[in-house]
This record gives C-alpha cells, sequence and structure tokens, in this order.
C-alpha cells in the first residue's frame, strides 16, 4: 500500500516536474531557475480561484491559515496536517488554495493588502522569496531558530544561499536535485561499467567518449545537455567558490571547452540542432541511444510512469549516479530546488505557526513528504530508503546512495538582480553554444553585462 501510494504521488508531482524543470531556462526554457517549477510542489498547474478548506475549531483550538496551491492534487498537504494536528491537539491548520499559475504575484498582493490574515505561507521560488522581504511582509526566522536550537547544517548549505539582509525569513521542506541518469542498456552493450558515484569531469568526459557509436543509423550519443544553461554553467558552481551572481565567469571555461569539444566530436547532440527541434530532454532519453544525462530528480517519476505504462521501452533499464565533480570536490555535491516556508509579519499567530514551519521543515514532515514520493530537503538514511523503496526505482545499491548529497548548491542564490542576470546568461550560453560567439567572447560578455548590472 506504502509503495502504491508513493508511485502515485511521484507521477503526479513529476509530470509537471518534467516539462517545467529548472535551471538556467529552466522553468519555461528562459524563465528562472525555481520559477514556477512544479515539480517542486507536487502538482500540476491549475485555473484554481482562491479557495479555503474552511475548517471548524473546537473550544481552546487556534486556527493556523496557510496559504498553498494545488490543494487537490497534492497529496503531503493532508498527511502532514493530520500528524501535526495529532501532535498539537490545540491547533487547527485551514489551508488556502491560491492556485499555481500566479501564486506568487496573489501572495505577494495579498501580504501587501490590509486584510492578509496568513499564519504561514508557502514560498515557491527563489525570485518569489526576494521580493517579499523587499516588501517587509516576512518575519525573520532567525530567533526562532536560535531558540529551538534547529540545525541548520541539516540543509546541506541550502540555508546559507537564502539569506537576505542578513537574516532568514523561510526554511525550505522541498527540494529537487540534479543527478546523472544513464541507460544501463547501453552500458552493457558497450561491455563498460556503470558510472560511480565519485566520478570526477575529466572521468566522466572519459566514460561519455567511449561509449559514444557514430555509425550512421546506429549512432549512441555518451552524454545529453538539454538546452537550458544550467546544464552546462552549474558544472562550475559545485566547488562552492563561485556563483552564478559573481559579476566574473571566467570559471565557466573549462565546462564550455568540455561540452563544445564532445559536441564536435558528436559525442553528444547538437545544441543549435535541440533548440530549432525543441526536443524534450524525456524525449531524448527515452530513444535509448543517450548513454548519460544530467538532469533533475523529478524526472524519476516521470521515468517510473512512463517505464509501467509500456511507452518508454527502449531507456526501461536505468540507474542514478551522484552528479560528477571536480578535483577535490566531495562527491554528491550539486545542484537543487527548493519550496519553503515562511512567517508573514502579519501573521496573528507567529509562535504556533512556528511550530508548523518547525514541524514541516524538520525530520519529521520530511519523512511524511518522502512517504508521499516527493523528495524533501532534508534526506536522512530513512527518507532515502523510503524512496528508493518506490516500485521501478533501481534496486541496486549504488542508486539508491546516489540519492544522498552532500553539498547542495542554489543556482541563483538571493539576488534583486536575479532577473537581469538571468536574461544575460541565457543569452550569453545559447550564443556560446550555437558558435555566434567563442567561449572567451561569451564570458566577456557577461563579466561586462553582470559586472555592469552589479556596479563592479
Amino acid at each position: 500500500m506504502k509503495k502504491t501510494r508513493l508511485v502515485s504521488l511521484m507521477l503526479a508531482a513529476a509530470m509537471a516536474g518534467s516539462l517545467t524543470g529548472c535551471g538556467g531556462g529552466g522553468a519555461a526554457d528562459g524563465g528562472s531557475t525555481e520559477a514556477t517549477t512544479q515539480a517542486q510542489a507536487g502538482g500540476a498547474s491549475t485555473e484554481a480561484t482562491t479557495a479555503a478548506e474552511t475548517v471548524e475549531a473546537a473550544e481552546g483550538q487556534t486556527v493556523l491559515k496557510w496559504s498553498i496551491w494545488d490543494k487537490d492534487l497534492t497529496i503531503y498537504y493532508k498527511p502532514l496536517i493530520e500528524e501535526f494536528e495529532k501532535q498539537n491537539p490545540d491547533l487547527k491548520i485551514e489551508m488556502v488554495d491560491l492556485g499555481s499559475s500566479d501564486y506568487q504575484t496573489v501572495l505577494g498582493t495579498q501580504l501587501t493588502g490590509s486584510g492578509s490574515d496568513f499564519d504561514i505561507v508557502t514560498i515557491k521560488d527563489v525570485p518569489g522569496y526576494t521580493t517579499l522581504v523587499n516588501k517587509g511582509v516576512l518575519e525573520p526566522l532567525d530567533d526562532y531558530i536560535a531558540k529551538d536550537s534547529v540545525d541548520l547544517g541539516a540543509f546541506k548549505g541550502i540555508t546559507d544561499q537564502i539569506v537576505a539582509n542578513g537574516k532568514l525569513y523561510e526554511l525550505p521542506f522541498r527540494s529537487d536535485f540534479w543527478v546523472l541518469y544513464y541507460n544501463k542498456d547501453v552500458f552493457d552493450a558497450a561491455g563498460v561499467e556503470y558510472p560511480s558515484n565519485d566520478m570526477t569531469f575529466d572521468q566522466y568526459n572519459e566514460l561519455a567518449r567511449s561509449l559514444t557509436v557514430d555509425t550512421p543509423g546506429q549512432e549512441v550519443y555518451g552524454a545529453h545537455y538539454h538546452t537550458w544553461r544550467s546544464a552546462v554553467q552549474l558544472f562550475g558552481i559545485l566547488d562552492g567558490k563561485n556563483t552564478i551572481l559573481d559579476g566574473t565567469y571566467d570559471f565557466l571555461k573549462p565546462y564550455y571547452e568540455m561540452i563544445l569539444s564532445q559536441q564536435e566530436d558528436g559525442v553528444c547532440q547538437d545544441y543549435a540542432t535541440l533548440k530549432t527541434s525543441n526536443l524534450h530532454y524525456s524525449g531524448a532519453f527515452s530513444q535509448g541511444n543517450v548513454a548519460m544525462m544530467n538532469m533533475g530528480t523529478w524526472f524519476i517519476s516521470t521515468l517510473i510512469d512512463k517505464v509501467k505504462s509500456g511507452e518508454y521501452t527502449d531507456c526501461a533499464n536505468w540507474g542514478i549516479a551522484k552528479y560528477p565533480h571536480a578535483e577535490g570536490v566531495e562527491p554528491g555535491s550539486t545542484l537543487a530546488t527548493i519550496t519553503a516556508l515562511a512567517i508573514p509579519t502579519s501573521a496573528p499567530h507567529k509562535e504556533e505557526a512556528w511550530k508548523f514551519v518547525k514541524f514541516v521543515c524538520g525530520e519529521e514532515g520530511a519523512k511524511i513528504v518522502a512517504d508521499t514520493g516527493s523528495i524533501p530537503a532534508l534526506m536522512t538514511d530513512d527518507i532515502a530508503e523510503a524512496i528508493s523503496a518506490i516500485d521501478g526505482f533501481p534496486q541496486d545499491a549504488s542508486c539508491k546512495e546516489a540519492l544522498q548529497t552532500a553539498n547542495l548548491y542554489l543556482e541563483m542564490p538571493v539576488s534583486d538582480k536575479s532577473s537581469e542576470i538571468e536574461t544575460v546568461l541565457n543569452e550569453a550560453h545559447d550564443n556560446i553554444m550555437t558558435g555566434n560567439s567563442s567561449i572567451d567572447e561569451g564570458i566577456a560578455y557577461m563579466n561586462e553585462q553582470v559586472g555592469g548590472i552589479l556596479g563592479q
């Protein structure tokens, strides 16, 4: 029964996530990384109008209003609430569904209005978070965190990247992170060992080349990169020394050199062709001639669903490995997207709201989220085991181990300049990958334009 529930939600969550994706154009092949990533919330877009699940409070109970989206499509809301109310019988949670399409806009409007009485709000993406912080409508959580000795280290660096004005205004409870998908049949046919969970970029490059077949009509691509810039640029931030906000981007050069060389040698498909054909990464992998592909964990449930339905037959024997890393970088360092909870400054019941935030974002909440098939922000051994127990997930120990991360890096940390920077980086990436500019020219353009935006 548990496995059935797991599969059900993962399928619902990832069908949206596989279409929206993440990173550098990830959300809609041109938008912000975290913006509109439905996989983070476990539901597809709807045109739902604002609706509340009215609850009746017994005598002595306090009702907490929680802003969410896709109430009927997101399975983890109900079990989270049920367990929290069981542990806190004096509190009741009332969900208010603001709809998914314009959630952050609607939320911002309500929080800056005169009648908002939300106690807890869900933050959908980093740009939306930045906007709310700048409007001064979110309560700093630092004192609550210190009072209850919350271990922020459990979030593996994510919370450090969402500090704004020296304060933390949200805690993540959902996260998807990037892994390396591979087709076991391609490896078996070539007599090559599967990717390890401790693979440097040099080893990854050699492996991809060893699997490439250029015989016309029998082509095998050792690697595949979707057209999001994150699929290339974000290799460069995994050492923790640079961010995509730095304003200087020389650190990206080795990764562009590696992937353009692969493209020239037929190791991966041509970027311009992918753009013109609008070939989705799921379609590329499903053809069965891609050995390895970097992509987010939201794709796991899509694979499980499509393989079970018989739609995907040429990649049915798949696996995952930890992201490749630079020399000296800890294995399991990877990219992440988050969904978080916050408390408005206008919240009527802040102390009680903190109880809920701490529960949902803590280990108990993480276990509940995992039991519904979604990826929580906290990933313990028990939680990883729950996810890997899903019917259809590869059962070899290496694939299970791939769910354990070491350091998580957001593509775009908190910045009020993120949209402007995103536009520049997307343009430069497109020009480099299509040959309209050299790597050096593209990096020089990024340095000049983003440096100007940052006033450097």
